[in-house]
């Protein structure tokens, strides 16, 4: 059996829980109070971040990894592209959202000029949902799931209203009726 060293409201841990259940993937959940972190977590993930994977005693931290790996040994359904040149360009979006959480943290933090960094931010994945149906391409899949966990809580968390943003306001309403992005959705309703 699976076991999630989770925190509900973290982003990074959001990501595993939405592979693992768009995978159809049983798993248990270990709730870590990040207030609190437990001294054995830090064996688990010296960091002492979390998401962290364990099965059967192997442990994995790092929620791309994490998403890599439970895309490669859970392959249906694939949330990766067939074509090697797509699932670089996902792999490269994925690899580069600290363009978006980097902004997102600061308007959190309430830094000066975070806003237009954030509505910066939500341009650039406006223009690409301007494009194309998902982030990645023609289909849902890991590009999507790295970045909705901020997004769901930008808009319910944070107050960022997203009117001025069409195609990602169009994307987002369109993800929630995936029920593992509608399950992430409630968990960031009840923080």
């Amino acid at each position: 059996m699976i076991t999630l060293y989770n925190a509900a409201r973290c982003p990074y841990a959001a990501r595993a829980r939405i592979v693992l259940a768009e995978k159809g993937i049983e798993f248990e959940v270990v709730e870590i109070d990040l207030s609190d972190r437990p001294a054995w977590l830090y064996e688990k993930n010296p960091a002492g971040r979390v998401p962290v994977l364990e099965e059967d005693g192997w442990v994995l931290p790092e929620s791309v990894v994490i998403m890599e790996f439970l895309e490669e040994r859970y392959p249906e359904p694939p949330l990766l592209p067939a074509d090697p040149a797509d699932r670089a360009a996902v792999r490269l979006l994925v690899f580069r959202d600290h363009d978006f959480t980097d902004p997102y943290y600061a308007f959190r933090r309430g830094e000066d000029g975070a806003r237009e960094e954030l509505d910066t931010a939500l341009g650039r994945l406006e223009a690409l949902l301007g494009e194309r149906p998902y982030l990645g391409g023609m289909e849902y899949g890991l590009a999507d799931i790295a970045y909705v966990p901020w997004l769901l809580r930008a808009r319910d968390m944070l107050g960022v209203e997203l009117d001025g943003f069409p195609s990602l306001a169009d994307w987002l309403a369109r993800l929630e009726q995936r029920p593992a992005i509608a399950s992430e959705a409630g968990i960031v309703a009840a923080l």
